[in-house]
């Protein structure tokens, strides 16, 4: 009896060891772990190798994950195309081209179309815009990518850095003066509120500079409102941070109704790149600090 036990043992731990080994390896080649999206857990690669990103391009690129897919928008910005000189531009219409891509990952918005058809694709995580904070919506696409510690560090350092610029410019141009930012896109006029890019961020969630009354009843909660040329006079503070696009109508600047504003006579006024200051990612969030920094303090 114990001689038949002895092959059975043998061939019991050598079957344990196999199993040993297989476990082992599926969990060194790319494991899957549930991150808590939106509208419940998905099933994602724990370091993700290849993503498409419809949307948040710049936050994944900050990340430094290889993305292989990307939304129009964010070639545009001179900050973050020469990254994405050899990335596939797609939409989420592209079903097809996205296929070909190959993607372990794709992340886009809550409105993002055909949404079924990405989830059959790769693994599909979606977040609505606006519904979190600037700095958290960042802080969760790391969690995603499995760089939390990462960007936690960077999100500290850069909220400690943007304050004690807010301070300076508050010393310098006063604990009460306003600031507006306004951008004209397709021929209208926007003023915006304190979380829909454009830098307003860190002018008042970080500087907490103040927003004229104005603005804040029209643009706080939805972010942004459509102006008449007209009625710059009545939101523009004392001073004004353009976001402008060069390839698009800006001749309200030439009216008499923009040259009077207070802000424009007193040459407290300072334009931006709008295809840069578009986005609120960690690398046009810098690009964002010094521009502040230079236009109030001359740093």
């Amino acid at each position: 009896m114990k001689k038949l036990l002895i092959p059975i043992l043998l061939l019991l731990t050598l079957v344990l060891s196999a199993c040993g080994n297989s476990i082992e390896t599926k969990t060194d080649t790319g494991s899957m772990v549930t991150y808590q999206a939106e509208n419940g857990p998905v099933e994602v690669p724990k370091n993700p190798q290849r993503v498409v990103a419809l949307f948040f391009g710049g936050n994944v690129l900050a990340l430094d994950a290889n993305v292989v897919g990307i939304d129009v928008w964010a070639p545009k910005s001179p900050l973050l195309k020469d990254q994405l000189k050899d990335v596939e531009v797609v939409s989420e219409e592209n079903l097809e081209k996205i296929i070909e891509l190959d993607p372990d990952l794709i992340i886009g918005l809550s409105t993002t179309k055909n949404l079924d058809k990405l989830k059959e694709i790769a693994p599909t995580v979606t977040y609505t815009y606006g519904k979190l904070d600037y700095l958290t919506q960042h802080l969760e696409i790391a969690k995603l990518l499995n760089k939390e510690e990462e960007a936690q560090a960077w999100i500290n350092d850069f909220k400690q850095r943007a304050q004690v610029a807010g301070e300076e410019i508050k010393a310098k141009i006063g604990e009460d003066a306003t600031v507006t930012v306004i951008e004209n896109f397709d021929k209208q006029i926007y003023v915006f509120g304190n979380n829909w890019g454009r830098g307003t961020e860190i002018i008042y969630q970080e500087m907490k500079l103040k927003m004229p009354e104005k603005v804040e009843e029209v643009a706080l909660k939805p972010g942004y409102y459509l102006l008449s040329p007209e009625a710059l006079p009545e939101y523009i503070g004392d001073y004004l941070i353009i976001s402008k696009y060069s390839d698009t109508d800006n001749s309200y600047m030439e009216t008499k109704t923009y040259q009077n504003i207070p802000a424009v006579r007193n040459n407290q006024t300072y334009e931006v790149n709008a295809y840069i200051n578009y986005f609120n990612d960690p690398t046009t969030l810098e690009y964002q600090l010094d521009f502040l920094k230079k236009s109030f303090l001359g740093q």
